[in-house]
C-alpha cells in the first residue's frame, strides 16, 4: 500500500510539474472568420502513411476536433471517403493559411474524388456541418505553425 501511494504521488507530482500535454502529432489551430475565431484540437497527418489512413474506420469525431493533413508544399490534392464512416467537412488551405475551398458534408464510404480545386498546403477535416455552423468560408485564415502568414 505504501509503495502504491508513493508511486501515485510521483505521478501526480510529475503531472503538476509538466502539466497536461497533447500527444505527439497534435496541435491547436485557429480559424479567423467573420463570426469570430474558432479553435480546433487537431491530429497532424504529415507523412504518407498517416495521410493515407486519415480518419478511416472511426465511428465518431467530436466537435472542435479534427485532422490536419500537411503536404509540406502547395500542390493539387484529391481525397475520397472510402472506409470513412462519418460525414466530414474538408477545408482546403493554401500555404499562406488562406482557405481556398470547402467540401461540405462529404458522403461516407464514397470513392468519389474530392479535389482541392487548386494548389493547397494542407487539408483540415472536421465533422460534417462544422463549416456552415461556424460560418467558415473560402478566404478565411487558418493560424498554425505550418502556414506562412502573408
Amino acid at each position: 500500500m505504501r509503495v502504491l501511494v508513493r508511486i501515485s504521488f510521483v505521478i501526480i507530482a510529475l503531472w503538476v510539474s509538466v502539466g497536461p500535454t497533447r500527444p505527439a502529432g497534435q496541435q491547436t489551430i485557429e480559424i479567423a472568420t467573420r463570426s469570430g475565431v474558432h479553435s480546433f484540437a487537431v491530429e497532424i497527418a504529415d507523412n504518407e502513411a498517416e495521410r493515407e489512413k486519415g480518419l478511416m474506420y472511426r465511428k465518431e469525431l467530436p466537435e472542435g476536433r479534427g485532422m490536419l493533413f500537411d503536404f509540406h508544399r502547395d500542390q493539387e490534392v484529391s481525397f475520397w471517403m472510402q472506409n470513412t464512416y462519418i460525414s466530414l467537412d474538408m477545408i482546403f488551405i493554401r500555404g499562406d493559411g488562406q482557405i481556398l475551398r470547402i467540401a461540405e458534408n462529404t458522403e461516407p464510404l464514397s470513392t468519389r474524388l474530392i479535389p482541392s480545386g487548386g494548389p493547397v498546403r494542407a487539408v483540415l477535416e472536421v465533422i460534417g456541418g462544422t463549416a456552415r455552423k461556424l460560418g467558415i468560408a473560402p478566404g478565411d485564415r487558418v493560424a498554425s505553425p505550418i502556414f506562412n502568414a502573408r
